[in-house]
């Protein structure tokens, strides 16, 4: 039975003692929780007011106005704005942002791709409750740098904007850092899973039924109701088919489907959850330690800026974790299909290089890169840009989040707005400018709509971002971060991947895929008819042997010139040798 009333369920405590072990698997080793990465890194908006003083009561009254407005337990934007006192704008970015990271792709809204198609589906109550909850989450802090010359050696010299809203502003700060320094893997994770401890309580009587009567435990949750809870967490490892998160519980395991299983208390699907986190942060805790005591692992992922120049792996995966390409420094390197592991991809701290990731993936992030060319192939949920300067991003995508960067190009190929937020300054954007020979296939795999390009409509949101651990300046918390402006249509060029890095096997793709506006096309038609003119006037002008020469060594200079103006010089990278 749903509840009906506004307050606030009761706190619920787990039982003092409990059969509910960790769970196993059948050859009895322990089979560990893990919390799903992807609300957390791409699903927390910057809108203040999803910040709520006291979440649990915001929440049991938002649950009863939704569940009392349509007994399908689904909601539109339309009707969240109204809840919320939000513009409809807003109540649409949260299901966009949502749709990008549920845990549960058979859910309709995953593949509504106009806004049209969301305002009709709209969300699951339950998946927005948990999704507004953890906006209360604040990242884990970068740790200190014990040698800032030796990034100095790496990072460009400090930019004119720096310093903006504090006294170290988010860029200084990862300058000031080595990857070997920022946040680990196993860190993040941690951090997530002690957040997720601290209140898993609340959610679980988000969750819950209320239940009449003279009962011990007066809150229940059902399977269906559990089963929200992976949108938070999982079992097992990454790679490997996800199994329900029922069927790894001991209270609803093997259920049958035409016979849904009793509701169990609340207070013991409490317990168990908090046992199997409290024995996933030891296991963290001890991995952390021996690594900390003994040799340095490769799949640990760290490593160090004073590497860059030396080392010989630049892509690091793990079987849970995300692919990592980190560290490249004045070079070209090609990532195909083949070569990632897992549905993620983390581009971070590559400086004056050319990037190209020619494959589908789920999820991607660029952190911390400067002065570089980054393709990336097909991107079906979420892109991340953060703390990037001067930097031309090429990707055809479903959605995109930049967050403090600065004097970047992006150029894309987008079904969703691109969203700004944080300490942005004089970004630009553009269309899609490129191709290989597998990306429609690519995007087809990923559920890309070439037909749809939202490259010129981007969202700006706060430049402070609230779940984010530093300290900010009174004041600017309702200062609307800088949009992007539109590049310039003659200054639009293709980007132009070589043949023989376009994929392991031959693909249909020809062309851009995406159409470009006519300003555009106008422009790339102009350049190209100029481009055939000089040919033949070329061609037919007689010279001598001392006037070739000087026109020759002409065009080069001002070719030379306009290779590094427009950071293309950083593809001839692909002809050196490795």
């Amino acid at each position: 039975m749903a509840d009906t009333a506004a307050e606030a369920p009761p706190p619920i405590e787990p039982p003092s003692t409990s059969s509910n072990s960790p769970t196993k698997t059948a050859s009895s080793t322990t089979n560990y929780i893990h919390p799903r990465r992807e609300p957390f890194e791409h699903g927390l908006l910057p809108i203040p007011k999803l910040i709520f003083p006291d979440a649990t009561q915001t929440l049991s009254h938002l649950k009863s106005t939704l569940l009392a407005a349509d007994s399908s337990n689904r909601v539109n934007p339309e009707t969240l704005a109204g809840a919320l006192q939000i513009s409809i704008d807003h109540s649409r970015l949260i299901l966009e942002t949502l749709s990008s990271v549920l845990h549960n792709d058979s859910d309709p809204l995953v593949n509504a791709k106009t806004p049209q198609e969301i305002d009709s589906i709209g969300v699951n109550v339950f998946d927005l409750l948990v999704y507004l909850y953890i906006q209360s989450y604040k990242r884990l802090l970068p740790k200190g740098h014990k040698d800032s010359a030796a990034v100095a050696d790496v990072w460009p010299s400090t930019s004119a904007f720096d310093g903006f809203l504090s006294a170290l502003s988010p860029l200084q700060l990862v300058r000031s850092n080595s990857r070997r320094f920022m946040p680990s893997q196993a860190d993040e994770e941690a951090h997530q899973l002690s957040y997720l401890q601290k209140h898993l309580g609340n959610i679980v009587s988000l969750l819950a039924d209320s239940v009449e009567g003279e009962v011990e435990d007066p809150l229940v949750v059902s399977m269906d109701r559990f089963e929200h809870i992976g949108f938070l967490i999982y079992f097992g490892e990454k790679g490997s088919e996800r199994i329900p998160l029922s069927q790894n519980s001991p209270f609803f395991a093997n259920s049958d489907p035409d016979m849904p299983a009793v509701p169990v208390p609340a207070s013991q699907v409490l317990d168990w959850l908090l046992q199997n986190v409290a024995t996933t942060l030891e296991h963290i805790s001890e991995r952390i330690s021996s690594k900390e005591n003994g040799p340095s692992i490769a799949s640990d992922q760290d490593v160090t800026m004073a590497d860059v120049s030396t080392s010989p792996a630049k892509t690091l995966t793990s079987a849970r974790g995300p692919s990592f390409i980190e560290g490249i420094s004045k070079s070209s390197y090609v990532k195909q299909a083949s070569d990632l592991k897992g549905s993620s991809v983390k581009v971070v701290n590559c400086h004056e290089s050319v990037i190209y990731i020619l494959a589908p993936v789920r999820y991607a992030t660029v952190y911390g890169c400067s002065d570089a060319t980054i393709v990336l192939g097909a991107v079906g949920k979420a892109v991340r840009v953060e703390h990037c300067e001067r930097v031309h991003l090429i990707t055809a995508a479903k959605r995109i989040c930049i967050a403090n960067c600065r004097e970047c190009v992006f150029f894309l190929g987008v079904n969703q707005q691109p969203l700004m937020v944080g300490d942005n300054h004089k970004l630009q954007v553009a269309p899609y400018n490129t191709f290989y020979s597998q990306l429609e296939e690519h995007m087809n795999q990923v559920g890309i709509d070439p037909s749809i390009n939202r490259w010129d409509e981007p969202v700006a949101l706060g430049v402070v971002d609230p779940h984010d651990s530093l300290s900010h300046p009174a004041g600017v918390s309702d200062v609307q971060a800088e949009s992007a402006t539109r590049l310039d249509p003659d200054q639009y060029t293709n980007f132009l991947i070589p043949n023989w890095l376009g994929g392991e096997q031959d693909g249909s793709t020809k062309d851009n895929p995406f159409p470009l506006p006519d300003a555009y096309l106008a422009s790339q038609q102009r350049n190209h008819k100029n481009l055939e003119e000089i040919k033949q006037i070329l061609r037919e002008t007689t010279l001598e042997d001392s006037r070739k020469r000087e026109l020759s060594s002409a065009l080069h200079v001002y070719f030379k010139d306009w290779l590094y103006a427009s950071g293309n010089i950083r593809q001839l990278y692909c002809l050196q040798g490795d």
